[in-house]
């Protein structure tokens, strides 16, 4: 089924590998943008299906991810979220042409005019591995697929600068003023109270919102989201 955007209000999807990384990367963007935007999210892993503590206790986890990611939309502002099953922490273990038509069968879905994405460098494997498959996945020719005008990638704090030593540290070139959204960002954040850790963590929540001023800071705001665009079509 198609979702089609009736009132010309166009579509975004935000493609993560864990529920949470939405709101850590983008979640003040999304609350600016709810009205002007339809915002949809795919997630590819459950985000805790890599920790054993049993069968009975991860399935009771797994149900409160979930649980949680809807709490967390219905208060950031995204209209419908889809859950994949892939293994967590585990994308490697996965043929990558097999993420890549996954999330091609969302972009049909969704048609989306921007795709917020992990950026391909991150510590964590998993968000290198989304992102990697996203750029397939929009890869701008003319087929059955619909072209993605825009593509960025957002940063998750404890993963994205914890890449020491990497050439490709994240280079941000796109900031977006947050300052009347931060507070709905570390409110949405809440709803994931079991990932979250004590300050000074970088997602804590006085650490995310530590990271927004260091943003804000960066490009003369008082607190931002910093995006790398890798492509924008006009």
């Amino acid at each position: 089924k198609y979702i089609i955007n009736k009132f010309m209000k166009k579509n975004v999807l935000i493609v993560a590998a864990h529920p949470d990384d939405e709101i850590l990367g983008c979640g003040g963007t999304i609350a600016k943008y709810k009205n002007k935007y339809n915002f949809y999210c795919l997630f590819l892993t459950d985000g805790v299906s890599s920790r054993s503590n049993g069968s009975t206790q991860l399935n009771k986890e797994i149900k409160e991810r979930i649980f949680s990611a809807k709490k967390a939309a219905k208060i950031i502002g995204i209209k419908k979220i889809f859950f994949g099953n892939f293994p967590d922490n585990s994308l490697d273990s996965i043929p990558r042409l097999n993420v890549i038509k996954y999330i091609e069968k969302y972009i049909k879905i969704v048609k989306p005019y921007k795709i917020y994405t992990h950026n391909p460098f991150d510590l964590n494997i998993d968000h290198s591995i989304v992102s990697k498959a996203v750029v397939t996945a929009t890869r701008p020719f003319k087929s059955n697929l619909q072209i993605v005008n825009e593509l960025l990638f957002f940063e998750i704090p404890s993963s994205t600068e914890w890449n020491f030593g990497s050439k490709n540290f994240f280079k941000p070139n796109v900031f977006e003023d947050i300052k009347k959204n931060i507070r709905i960002k570390l409110k949405a954040l809440k709803c994931y109270k079991s990932e979250l850790k004590k300050y000074p963590h970088p997602r804590s929540l006085k650490g995310v919102k530590v990271y927004s001023e260091f943003r804000g800071i960066t490009s003369g705001l008082e607190n931002a989201e910093a995006f790398i665009l890798s492509r924008k079509i006009k």
